[in-house]
């Protein structure tokens, strides 16, 4: 263990491959870092399960049908979110697009939506949806816009700097960048350590704590609002006690998660947060 940090230092793929893998912590950003990272052209590998959530819309099993219908009330949360920060509907672009639910949603309520999701079964599914995505950022380098949203997608991205920096030029000035991350300074994830679910490795090559979030990003990004996602924490104790256990235990999970927010009320080290950025001019 990482004395410190209270973090393990190694941690297991416990949804694919079974490997394991390292956490290395980076004290200037307080981040931690997961290694060795997959080279880019094997990263699709660590995703082909049909158990990996964002990429489908099964109802299969219990952690399936929680998910899915909890999100229907997280989607609506979402929207209401980015409109009371715009002042309504805009232009949005979604990263990390998944099926396309949230940008349905938000189609719904007047956004004018663009999407970016590499997957090819995901896009598909949102196609169905009538909601177009697109494979990379690079399509759009021409366009701007009000409103970039990333709903657990930061903590995947192989080129961190690189698409920070793009994402920050996609961004109209005084444009809104909404960023949902896990925090691995949480209550779950000391009380997991190495079973927590949310370390996720290696789809998640990064782990960020709110003193990674207030550095990572240029001056031209102040952080206005940082949002609790009360329901993660129970979601990701499930998970973790099938990492630790083998079983899925709803008591055990349920109460770890309630212990993880009652715990955050006097922190504010809440298990995922939502970390809303404004572009200054």
């Amino acid at each position: 263990m990482n004395k410190q940090q209270n973090i393990p230092t190694k941690v297991k793929d416990y949804l694919v491959t079974g490997e394991s893998f390292e956490l290395f912590y980076d004290s200037e950003r307080e981040l931690l870092i997961t290694s060795p990272k997959p080279a880019t052209e094997n990263l699709s590998k660590y995703y082909e399960s049909e158990e990996y959530i964002s990429h489908t819309d099964s109802k299969k099993g219990i952690v399936s049908y929680l998910y899915q219908t909890v999100k229907k009330q997280a989607l609506q949360k979402k929207v209401t979110l980015i409109n009371s920060l715009n002042n309504g509907p805009g232009s949005l672009l979604d990263i990390g697009a998944g099926t396309g639910d949230f940008l349905k949603q938000a189609k719904e309520e007047n956004w004018k939506v663009s999407g970016v999701e590499p997957n090819e079964g995901a896009k598909k599914l949102a196609q169905e949806k009538e909601i177009d995505l697109q494979e990379s950022l690079d399509n759009f380098s021409e366009k701007t816009f009000d409103v970039i949203t990333m709903w657990h997608v930061l903590e995947h991205l192989p080129d961190l700097e690189e698409t920070i920096s793009t994402i920050e030029k996609l961004l109209k000035p005084e444009g809104i960048l909404i960023i949902a991350v896990p925090n691995y300074k949480s209550f779950d994830a000391n009380y997991y350590k190495e079973h927590w679910a949310a370390y996720d490795v290696p789809r998640h090559l990064w782990h960020f704590s709110q003193g990674s979030m207030k550095v990572l990003f240029s001056k031209k990004l102040k952080l206005i609002k940082t949002v609790p996602m009360i329901f993660d924490s129970f979601y990701v104790s499930l998970l973790s006690e099938k990492n630790k256990t083998g079983t899925q235990n709803l008591i055990k999970a349920f109460f770890i998660g309630l212990r993880s927010n009652l715990s955050a009320w006097k922190t504010k080290e809440y298990s995922s947060l939502i970390y809303c950025f404004k572009k200054v001019k």
